[in-house]
């Protein structure tokens, strides 16, 4: 028996090991260490701030269904949403800011059975999964989400300013997958996505990062309060649900905040790794 556990658990090894190597050989940026401004004056949870922070590599693009395929194949994860039936879709016709309950949507429907799966969507962001998720993802991948502060640095690529292409978001079109409409109640299909978009679908910031605002929240880790409670999770960047009517986080300074088992379908991150040393 022993020997048979043992020849199973070489070849289980084995497999992980494959799996892993099949990973897209994800791109990452270098960001120097170094002290950098953050946040905005008068701002209630960002306040501007100098900040100091070590070297480290953040991934050029979110990271897509395909990667976290990988991550379930190998490992045989269940997602919190897949387990508890409970991730907040949506659909055009809903008030500002209703979602709904779908107890058939899960990182593989993420926006329900009834929408249509992932087939034809894995370079897309993946999305419908929880902070918790995230972290069970990175453990497996040998990653870390990036801190409110890190993101913020490469979010910005050197700018002072609100958005990292000026002082107004007249230019966020060019940049990221936003909700364009006035409200809501009709589809917005005119940058021609109405949910996610394929990383790298829209140009990217002066330092070569994808998506940064639009597309999904990206969720980062770290607490604006010490006293914060654990089950707070915070994500920046906005979705592609964000209009400038609502919800307007596509900026460099606004952060969202979720339930850290909560999955919604317009939830997503990006992957951090440390810098090699000289």
């Amino acid at each position: 028996m022993f020997i048979k556990n043992w020849i199973c658990g070489i070849f289980c090894v084995a497999a992980l090991v494959q799996v892993r190597a099949q990973l897209p050989s994800a791109a990452f940026k270098h960001i120097p260490a170094g002290e950098y401004l953050v946040g905005k004056k008068g701002h209630h949870s960002n306040p501007l701030r100098k900040v100091k922070v070590d070297s480290f590599l953040i991934a050029v693009y979110e990271t897509t269904n395909r990667e976290f395929a990988a991550f379930t194949a190998a490992t045989g994860y269940i997602t919190d949403a897949e387990r508890n039936r409970n991730a907040m879709v949506f659909e055009p016709g809903l008030d500002e800011f209703r979602w709904l309950e779908d107890s058939t949507a899960n990182w593989r429907y993420p926006n329900g059975t009834g929408r249509g799966g992932i087939e034809n969507k894995m370079d897309h962001p993946v999305t419908c999964i929880s902070y918790q998720d995230i972290q069970a993802y990175c453990k497996w991948a040998g990653y870390r989400l990036p801190t409110l502060d890190e993101w913020e640095i490469a979010c910005r690529a050197g700018s002072a300013t609100d958005f990292f292409f000026g002082e107004t978001d007249g230019s966020i079109g060019k940049y990221a997958n936003i909700w364009h409409g006035r409200d809501h109640l009709k589809a917005d299909h005119s940058d021609n996505y109405m949910y996610t978009s394929p990383v790298g679908s829209f140009a990217p910031n002066a330092w070569g990062l994808y998506d940064i605002y639009g597309n999904v929240f990206e969720f980062c880790s770290g607490k604006l309060k010490p006293d914060e409670k654990d089950n707070i999770a915070h994500a920046r960047g906005g979705s592609w649900w964000c209009s400038r009517f609502a919800c307007s986080f596509f900026n460099s300074v606004d952060i969202g905040r979720v339930h850290a088992r909560a999955s919604f379908s317009n939830q997503g991150f990006r992957v951090v790794k440390p810098a090699a040393k000289p």
